[in-house]
């Protein structure tokens, strides 16, 4: 499946912007691989797929259509960005479960220079508040991981996107009177929300259900991941490791 999504989303926005025909043909591709997905995960993690694509939908008409801080190459939402969202969440869940310990800072330490940099020459001033809101989601939630995982891997995305078109971010930020770059550095920060809002859904999900407390418990280096439910810190992770070998 990684390699599948990572096709999808590299070649999908590709052919969405070379090809007349490519938005449809894009749209098909990124509801198929989404329903295959939703068919290979366990029943456990399948709401945590759902949470992903109706926050990222609601997401996306509000910054795009409501507040405006970007633009879509034909002025609409395509079909394929609220399943594309989810396929990238998959994603970013399977590059965090194998990160080592603590790696995540240096997600957050490396940005911090450039950040500031870009809003001292007055190019990207909304950056300090989205690396902030990044921040803050480290600072709040147990998955840091895949939080740092996920700031990384969308600004990818989004420099991909960008440099072919697919959505243009306005220089002018409305409402707040800011600049920002095509795209902001720190754009990730509303992915790690979204991702915030699911992972809170899915352990609400998953509370009195002891079936898939002994699946998290057991599963191998963020097996809980594979499904969807959450994105444990290193110490959880090494706590359910060392229960899973007592109790072996």
């Amino acid at each position: 499946m990684t390699l599948l999504i990572a096709a999808t989303i590299a070649l999908g926005l590709w052919i969405d912007q070379t090809f007349a025909w490519g938005q449809w043909a894009v749209n098909i591709l990124a509801w198929g691989v989404f329903a295959l997905l939703w068919k290979r995960s366990p029943a456990a993690g399948r709401p945590a797929l759902l949470a992903c694509l109706l926050f990222a939908t609601a997401g996306e008409v509000f910054l795009s259509l409501a507040w405006g801080l970007y633009d879509y190459r034909l002025g609409n939402i395509p079909l394929f960005v609220p399943p594309g969202h989810v396929l990238l969440f998959w994603w970013g869940t399977r590059i965090a479960a194998r990160l080592p310990a603590r790696s995540e800072w240096l997600v957050p330490i490396l940005s911090l220079p450039v950040v500031a940099w870009l809003a001292f020459t007055g190019r990207d001033t909304l950056g300090p508040l989205l690396f902030a809101l990044f921040v803050g989601c480290m600072a709040i939630e147990r998955g840091r991981r895949l939080y740092a995982t996920m700031f990384a891997l969308s600004l990818v995305m989004e420099l991909w996107g960008t440099w072919l078109g697919n959505w243009t971010w306005h220089a002018s930020v409305p409402w707040l009177g800011l600049a920002t770059t095509n795209p902001p550095l720190a754009a990730g920060a509303f992915y790690c929300v979204l991702d915030l809002l699911v992972v809170r859904f899915a352990r609400g999900s998953v509370v009195g259900k002891p079936g898939l407390e002994a699946e998290r418990r057991l599963g191998p280096r963020g097996d809980l991941q594979d499904a969807l439910v959450l994105a444990p810190g290193a110490d959880e992770l090494g706590a359910q490791r060392q229960a899973a070998r007592s109790e072996a």
